[in-house]
Protein backbone atom coordinates (compact mmCIF):
# COMPACT_ATOMS: atom_id res chain seq x y z
CA UNK A 1 0.00 0.00 0.00
CA UNK A 2 1.37 3.43 -1.35
CA UNK A 3 2.38 5.83 1.74
CA UNK A 4 0.44 9.22 1.14
CA UNK A 5 2.59 10.64 4.30
CA UNK A 6 6.19 10.19 3.19
CA UNK A 7 8.05 12.83 4.20
CA UNK A 8 9.75 15.29 1.33
CA UNK A 9 13.76 15.58 2.19
CA UNK A 10 15.00 19.32 1.14
CA UNK A 11 18.71 18.88 0.14
CA UNK A 12 20.60 21.42 3.04
CA UNK A 13 22.21 23.12 0.31
CA UNK A 14 19.36 24.04 -1.57
CA UNK A 15 18.51 27.20 0.10
CA UNK A 16 22.12 28.83 -0.53
CA UNK A 17 22.38 27.32 -3.70
CA UNK A 18 19.34 28.95 -5.04
CA UNK A 19 20.33 32.66 -3.26
CA UNK A 20 23.37 32.50 -4.59
CA UNK A 21 21.89 32.08 -7.99
CA UNK A 22 19.39 34.82 -8.06
CA UNK A 23 22.45 37.34 -7.08
CA UNK A 24 24.21 36.26 -10.07
CA UNK A 25 20.95 36.56 -12.02
CA UNK A 26 20.77 40.08 -10.16
CA UNK A 27 24.38 41.10 -11.02
CA UNK A 28 24.35 39.57 -14.76
CA UNK A 29 20.60 40.78 -15.96
CA UNK A 30 20.59 38.07 -18.31
CA UNK A 31 18.49 38.86 -21.42
CA UNK A 32 17.68 35.38 -21.62
CA UNK A 33 17.07 34.42 -18.07
CA UNK A 34 16.26 30.61 -18.94
CA UNK A 35 18.87 30.36 -21.32
CA UNK A 36 21.45 32.09 -19.23
CA UNK A 37 20.26 29.45 -16.15
CA UNK A 38 21.17 26.62 -18.04
CA UNK A 39 24.61 27.78 -18.66
CA UNK A 40 24.89 28.66 -15.02
CA UNK A 41 24.53 25.31 -13.43
CA UNK A 42 25.91 24.09 -16.18
CA UNK A 43 29.32 25.33 -14.94
CA UNK A 44 28.28 24.53 -11.48
CA UNK A 45 27.69 21.29 -12.55
CA UNK A 46 31.48 20.98 -14.22
CA UNK A 47 32.78 22.85 -11.25
CA UNK A 48 33.68 25.65 -13.79
CA UNK A 49 33.17 29.43 -12.90
CA UNK A 50 29.50 30.44 -13.89
CA UNK A 51 29.04 33.56 -16.56
CA UNK A 52 28.62 36.19 -14.07
CA UNK A 53 29.08 39.34 -14.49
CA UNK A 54 30.79 41.23 -10.99
CA UNK A 55 29.47 44.79 -10.68
CA UNK A 56 32.67 46.55 -12.30
CA UNK A 57 31.17 44.89 -15.62
CA UNK A 58 27.68 45.58 -15.35
CA UNK A 59 25.95 46.91 -18.00
CA UNK A 60 22.58 48.84 -17.93
CA UNK A 61 19.92 46.83 -19.16
CA UNK A 62 18.45 50.06 -20.97
CA UNK A 63 21.84 49.24 -23.60
CA UNK A 64 19.26 46.19 -25.05
CA UNK A 65 16.10 47.38 -23.49
CA UNK A 66 14.04 50.80 -24.44
CA UNK A 67 12.86 51.36 -20.30
CA UNK A 68 13.57 54.57 -19.12
CA UNK A 69 12.68 56.57 -15.83
CA UNK A 70 10.08 58.41 -17.66
CA UNK A 71 8.53 55.60 -19.04
CA UNK A 72 8.45 53.99 -15.05
CA UNK A 73 6.56 57.05 -14.40
CA UNK A 74 4.48 56.94 -16.90
CA UNK A 75 3.34 52.89 -16.02
CA UNK A 76 3.53 53.99 -11.98
CA UNK A 77 0.80 56.74 -12.62
CA UNK A 78 -1.41 53.82 -14.71
CA UNK A 79 -1.00 52.01 -11.85
CA UNK A 80 -2.73 54.33 -9.88
CA UNK A 81 -1.61 53.63 -6.18
CA UNK A 82 -2.57 50.47 -5.53
CA UNK A 83 -0.21 48.33 -3.57
CA UNK A 84 -0.50 45.07 -5.95
CA UNK A 85 -1.87 44.16 -9.25
CA UNK A 86 -2.53 41.52 -11.20
CA UNK A 87 0.24 39.91 -13.28
CA UNK A 88 -2.06 40.19 -16.61
CA UNK A 89 -2.88 43.64 -16.65
CA UNK A 90 0.53 44.75 -15.71
CA UNK A 91 1.79 42.76 -18.60
CA UNK A 92 -0.45 44.66 -20.72
CA UNK A 93 0.09 47.79 -19.47
CA UNK A 94 3.67 47.34 -19.87
CA UNK A 95 3.09 45.72 -23.56
CA UNK A 96 0.96 49.25 -24.70
CA UNK A 97 4.57 51.09 -23.77
CA UNK A 98 6.25 48.59 -26.52
CA UNK A 99 8.66 47.57 -23.55
CA UNK A 100 10.13 44.28 -24.18
CA UNK A 101 8.55 41.56 -23.17
CA UNK A 102 12.24 39.89 -22.09
CA UNK A 103 12.73 42.53 -19.71
CA UNK A 104 9.32 41.83 -17.57
CA UNK A 105 10.09 37.98 -17.54
CA UNK A 106 13.31 38.79 -16.34
CA UNK A 107 11.91 40.99 -13.41
CA UNK A 108 9.19 38.71 -13.18
CA UNK A 109 11.77 35.92 -12.54
CA UNK A 110 14.43 37.71 -10.61
CA UNK A 111 11.40 39.35 -8.35
CA UNK A 112 9.56 35.09 -8.19
CA UNK A 113 6.57 37.00 -8.66
CA UNK A 114 3.04 35.10 -9.35
CA UNK A 115 -0.48 36.49 -10.00
CA UNK A 116 -0.43 39.16 -7.65
CA UNK A 117 2.59 41.17 -8.00
CA UNK A 118 3.38 43.95 -5.23
CA UNK A 119 3.83 47.05 -7.37
CA UNK A 120 6.49 48.76 -5.25
CA UNK A 121 8.98 45.64 -5.21
CA UNK A 122 8.63 45.05 -9.26
CA UNK A 123 8.88 48.97 -10.00
CA UNK A 124 12.41 48.58 -7.71
CA UNK A 125 13.63 45.69 -9.64
CA UNK A 126 12.75 47.27 -12.63
CA UNK A 127 14.71 50.79 -11.88
CA UNK A 128 17.98 48.47 -10.57
CA UNK A 129 17.99 47.18 -14.45
CA UNK A 130 18.65 50.93 -14.91
CA UNK A 131 20.93 51.44 -11.87
CA UNK A 132 24.55 49.89 -11.90
CA UNK A 133 24.34 50.71 -7.75
CA UNK A 134 21.91 50.47 -5.29
CA UNK A 135 22.09 54.41 -4.61
CA UNK A 136 21.81 54.65 -8.02
CA UNK A 137 18.70 52.54 -8.10
CA UNK A 138 17.22 54.16 -5.18
CA UNK A 139 17.54 57.53 -7.05
CA UNK A 140 15.63 56.50 -9.75
CA UNK A 141 12.54 54.45 -8.10
CA UNK A 142 12.90 58.78 -5.48
CA UNK A 143 12.58 60.20 -9.58
CA UNK A 144 9.61 58.25 -10.29
CA UNK A 145 7.56 57.62 -7.16
CA UNK A 146 7.57 61.79 -6.14
CA UNK A 147 4.79 63.89 -7.27
CA UNK A 148 6.53 67.41 -6.35
CA UNK A 149 6.29 69.60 -9.55
CA UNK A 150 8.04 72.51 -7.86
CA UNK A 151 11.46 72.03 -9.28
CA UNK A 152 13.32 70.72 -6.10
CA UNK A 153 14.50 67.74 -5.77
CA UNK A 154 12.64 64.41 -5.88
CA UNK A 155 10.89 63.29 -2.41
CA UNK A 156 9.37 60.36 -0.84
CA UNK A 157 7.96 59.09 2.52
CA UNK A 158 10.99 57.77 4.29
CA UNK A 159 8.70 54.74 5.26
CA UNK A 160 8.46 53.71 1.51
CA UNK A 161 12.31 54.22 0.99
CA UNK A 162 12.51 51.84 4.44
CA UNK A 163 10.84 49.72 2.61
CA UNK A 164 12.54 49.92 -0.82
CA UNK A 165 16.19 49.86 0.80
CA UNK A 166 15.54 46.60 2.60
CA UNK A 167 13.66 45.21 -0.38
CA UNK A 168 16.74 45.98 -2.65
CA UNK A 169 19.32 44.68 -0.18
CA UNK A 170 17.63 41.90 0.52
CA UNK A 171 17.67 40.86 -3.31
CA UNK A 172 20.90 42.28 -3.81
CA UNK A 173 22.22 39.83 -1.16
CA UNK A 174 25.55 41.59 -0.78
CA UNK A 175 24.60 44.15 1.92
CA UNK A 176 24.41 42.69 5.57
CA UNK A 177 21.07 43.23 7.31
CA UNK A 178 22.70 45.25 10.29
CA UNK A 179 24.66 47.68 7.80
CA UNK A 180 21.07 48.47 5.98
CA UNK A 181 19.66 48.70 9.88
CA UNK A 182 22.58 51.39 10.93
CA UNK A 183 21.80 53.08 7.62
CA UNK A 184 18.64 53.87 7.74
CA UNK A 185 18.41 54.62 11.97
CA UNK A 186 20.93 57.40 10.83
CA UNK A 187 18.73 58.39 8.41
CA UNK A 188 15.81 58.47 10.44
CA UNK A 189 17.23 60.33 13.25
CA UNK A 190 19.57 62.13 11.65
CA UNK A 191 18.63 63.90 8.41
CA UNK A 192 14.46 63.46 8.14
CA UNK A 193 12.09 66.14 8.94
CA UNK A 194 8.72 66.59 10.56
CA UNK A 195 7.23 66.15 7.31
CA UNK A 196 9.11 62.71 6.99
CA UNK A 197 10.10 62.69 3.71
CA UNK A 198 13.37 61.91 2.22
CA UNK A 199 15.26 63.41 -0.76
CA UNK A 200 17.46 62.40 -3.17
CA UNK A 201 19.92 64.72 -1.67
CA UNK A 202 20.29 63.14 1.38
CA UNK A 203 21.60 59.55 0.36
CA UNK A 204 23.63 60.88 -2.51
CA UNK A 205 25.39 63.95 -1.45
CA UNK A 206 25.56 63.00 1.96
CA UNK A 207 29.49 61.55 2.93
CA UNK A 208 28.15 59.79 5.88
CA UNK A 209 24.95 57.40 3.97
CA UNK A 210 26.58 54.94 2.33
CA UNK A 211 24.00 52.59 1.62
CA UNK A 212 26.03 49.78 -0.54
Amino acid sequence: MPQTDKQICIPPELPELLKQFTKAAIRTQPPDLIHWAAEYFGAMSQGEIPPVRERSERVALSTWAELTPELLKILHSRVGGRLIIHVDELAQMWKVLSLPTDLFNSVMNVGRFTEEIEWLKFLALACSSLGVTISKTLKIVCEVLSSDHDGGPPRIPFSTFQFLYTYIAEVDGEISASHVSRMLSYIEQEIIGPDGLIKVNDFTQNPRVRLE
